[in-house]
Formats: C-alpha cells, sequence, structure tokens
C-alpha cells in the first residue's frame, strides 16, 4: 500500500495530534522554567507532497504540531517513575549525547533515581538474549560524550513486540526512550500500541536517529550535520589525490541508503566536488548522457582531475547482481556501487588507451563513530530535553522533532509513514548543481562559460 492509499484508507494516518495517556494533575518538580500550556502548536514548514495533501483534507488549513516543552503540571509521578533508554540500528555521531541529556534531565529536573540503560538494541528487553541493563545516574554519563558510538550497544533485527511489552511490565516500566531511525521507530510504535491495547500507562517516546536525515517532519536529524564535516577532509583528501596525478579521479562513497542528503550537503559545503551522485537521480553509465563521457569531456576541455562523490544507494540499477540480501532489520542491502564505479571507470579508460587513475574512498564507518560536535551536540541535548519532557507529561507514540528554533511532538506513525528524500527541482539540488557544473559534462556543452574548475 502506498503512502497516499494508507492515508486515504484512514484519517488517523494524517492526524498531527500526539496520543496522551490521561490528564496531567501532578504538579512539576522542574524549577526556574516558564512552562509550556501543552495548547501551543508550531505551523508545519515542510515542503512535501505529503504535507500539501494534509493541508487539502484540513480545508486548506495549514497543519501544525503540538510545541514541545515542559509542563506546569505532569502526567508521571517522578517518585515513582522508572525509565528504560534504548539505542537501536547503526551507529550515528550523538548517541551518547542524548543518553547523558535524557539521564541529566531526568535525574536533575525530575530527580528520578531509576534509570535502566537497555543493552544491544531491543534484543536487550528480551529475556533469551540475557543482555543485563545498566544502571545509569549522572555520574555513569559524566565523559560518554566525548566517544563516539553508543555506551549501551545497539543492534538490528525485529524482536516480538508482546515479548518486549511483557519485560516493560516486569521491570515496572513507565518511560521508554527509543532513539532509533525508521525501524527503530516503528517498533517503538508497536510498542506504544501494544501498550495501549492492554491498558498499561508507558509513555513510549522516540528520538530520531538516522544519519541519512531520510525521517519526515523532525527536521535534521543528529549526527547528520556531523557526517557532513567529517566527509570534508576525505573529500579535500580524494582532491589532492587526483592533482597528484594526469587524469586523476578521486572517488568517495558516502552515506545515504535511499536519501541523498550527505552527499549533497558534503558537495556544497567541499567546491572541489565536479561530480554528486545521489540515489534520487537517475543517471547513466555510458551513452552520450552518461558519467563516462562526463568524465572524458571533463579531461578533454583541459582539465586534469576530477572528484565523483556518491551516495551508496545510488545507481543500483547498473549493478548486476542475482542476490538480493537483506540486513536483520529488513531493509535491502545496498550493493557496492562504489567499487562499481571504480572497475568501470578504470576498465572504460584503459580500452580507450587513455591514461588515468582512480582513487577510491569509502569512509562510511569512520564517519559514522565519531562523537558529534558543535550545534549537532547541541541538538543531542535539545531534543533529549525536550523528549523527557513530553514523556513525563504523558505524551507517547510520538517523536521529537525540530522546526527552526523550536522543538515540536510529531507521531511517529507520520514521521515514518515515508522516506524524507531530494527533491530534484528543490533549491538545494539546483545549487548542487552550480556548485559542481556537472550538467554541463553531463549534456556536453564544455565550453568556457560552463566548466567549472
Amino acid at each position: 500500500m502506498t503512502t497516499f492509499e494508507k492515508i486515504l484508507s484512514d484519517p488517523e494516518y494524517y492526524s498531527l495530534d500526539v496520543e496522551k495517556l490521561g490528564e496531567c494533575k501532578i504538579e512539576s518538580p522542574v524549577r526556574s522554567r516558564e512552562f509550556i500550556s501543552g495548547s501551543e502548536r508550531i505551523l508545519a514548514t515542510e515542503n512535501s507532497q505529503l504535507l500539501d495533501y494534509i493541508t487539502e483534507q484540513a480545508d486548506g488549513k495549514r497543519p501544525s504540531f503540538e510545541l514541545a516543552g515542559a509542563h506546569k503540571k505532569i502526567f508521571h509521578d517522578p517518585a515513582w517513575s522508572r525509565v528504560a533508554i534504548v539505542t537501536a540500528g547503526g551507529l550515528c555521531p550523538g548517541l551518547n549525547h542524548v543518553i547523558k541529556g535524557l539521564v541529566e534531565i531526568l535525574s536533575f529536573d525530575y530527580g528520578i533515581k531509576t534509570i535502566y540503560g537497555i543493552r544491544y538494541g531491543y534484543a536487550g528487553l528480551i529475556p533469551r538474549y540475557g543482555y543485563e541493563p545498566i544502571m545509569l545516574d549522572t555520574d555513569k554519563v559524566d565523559t560518554i560524550h566525548e566517544c563516539g558510538g553508543t555506551m549501551l550497544g545497539s543492534s538490528r533485527g525485529q524482536q516480538d513486540t508482546g515479548k518486549l511489552v511483557d519485560t516493560l511490565a516486569r521491570m515496572n516500566i513507565n518511560l521508554l526512550f527509543c532513539i532509533g531511525g525508521d525501524g527503530s521507530l516503528r517498533c517503538a510504535g508497536d510498542i506504544a500500541d501494544e501498550c495501549k491495547r492492554r491498558k498499561l500507562a508507558i509513555s513510549v517516546v522516540g528520538i530520531p536517529k538516522t544519519i541519512d536525515n531520510d525521517l519526515k517532519f523532525v527536521g535534521r536529524s543528529f549526527g547528520f550535520e556531523t557526517a557532513v564535516g567529517e566527509a570534508s577532509p576525505i573529500i579535500q583528501a580524494a582532491h589532492m589525490e587526483a592533482k597528484g596525478t594526469f587524469n586523476g579521479i578521486g572517488l568517495v562513497k558516502l552515506m545515504g541508503r535511499d536519501s541523498g542528503f550527505i552527499t549533497a550537503y558534503a558537495s556544497l559545503a567541499n567546491p572541489v566536488v565536479n561530480f554528486c551522485l545521489i540515489p534520487e537521480l537517475e543517471f547513466e553509465i555510458g551513452g552520450e548522457k552518461g558519467i563516462l563521457k562526463a568524465l572524458e569531456r571533463r579531461f578533454h576541455s583541459g582539465k586534469d582531475h576530477a572528484i565523483i562523490v556518491v551516495a551508496e544507494g545510488a545507481g543500483q540499477r547498473h549493478i548486476q547482481s542475482n542476490e538480493l540480501k537483506k540486513d536483520r532489520s529488513g531493509n535491502i542491502l545496498k550493493k557496492d556501487v562504489g567499487e562499481f564505479l571504480k572497475n568501470t571507470i578504470t576498465a572504460h579508460f584503459n580500452e580507450l588507451g587513455i591514461e588515468a587513475s582512480v582513487k577510491y574512498f569509502d569512509p562510511s564507518y569512520s564517519i559514522r563513530s565519531v562523537p558529534a560536535k558543535g550545534t549537532d551536540a547541541i541538538r543531542c541535548y535539545l531534543l533529549a530535553r525536550n523528549a523527557v519532557h513530553a514523556a513525563m507529561a504523558g505524551r507517547t507514540n510520538c517523536v521529537v522533532g525540530n522546526l527552526g528554533e523550536w522543538y515540536t511532538l510529531v507521531p511517529i506513525r507520520l514521521a515514518t509513514i515515508e522516506r524524507q528524500t531530494i527533491n530534484l527541482n528543490s533549491d538545494l539540488w539546483r545549487a548542487v548543481l552550480d556548485a559542481t557544473g556537472q550538467l554541463a559534462y553531463f549534456d556536453g556543452e564544455t565550453n568556457a562559460a560552463t566548466v567549472m574548475p
């Protein structure tokens, strides 16, 4: 069923209202804070066909999300609250920053003492694996932000929702924080639905972790900005390698299974890039409009080097393979476009008898395993802070989003309804085309006015 078939068949899919466990009656212990009323809304500003459809269903009224923040009255009693924190899926810069933020806000603002760190993703809530939880406090998380990865460990793969909720009930957990991407958040949504079915008052709140920046309505996800920054020295190294030999080609593969945001932003941040290839772009390999001919044109125009940055999910239709492999989360494993391009480009120029040398860089794991930096680290803390306030106010089945200077609450079903991708008619992609000048090479218009450095 497509996205629009879903929202046509069930109006709940395009509701922007977040679920509440009940009325907030307990005085908040949070001090020196300007509280929100719980009724404030922030207009949804994402430019997407989905949001346009939702607006149409609302008779042209632009939809809005609930503002996140501290409430004067809360639902959960801090004195009786027990917390579980889980990190799932692949690594991403900032995971430890988020864990630290959650523990500190729970401890300092609400005085909650029982905080469990669930080890190795959702598998840590399945008894047969035998992963004992870690008791977390502010001393234990004091310096974890200095390290990449997650102190809790992570894993992929579906787990039995009923057994996950059985464990939460057995541990008397009433606050569950899930730090993960689309698959992990869908699991969190399933947990929230099962808790609702069993009439368990458990707040399930997600913090969006997707280095590819491919979740809907949550703004820029944490780790993305750091990933773009970490890609810069790799691209600069590829540039130096390419310039160090005649007709040198620097080829860099970056993360991005279905969305090319890291590749696009890294190309904009490093104007030495000549070709940016993303999953959303249907590019050719051979022929007059293909990447091979584009490279030939660049070299024939007098340039003696080229830099290509490609997302891992780009160009998949060109790679011959009889195997369709999936990871433990059910995601289709992408075929190695980097190795494919390296071998194809090398063979092509060898066949033409033209001197060329491809230098290939694949920094994916080194990029995703570093700690968050700069404003990215700040975003981690603010996401964690607002997740705690939302959970204490009895919000559930939601994920914290970021719209400009505001933090909002987004229903999980809406954040994960489809992947966010680059619109090839957007200003972002037009800026990439301007910065790389790649259209001139693909189209064969390599005159002095169109050739980029």
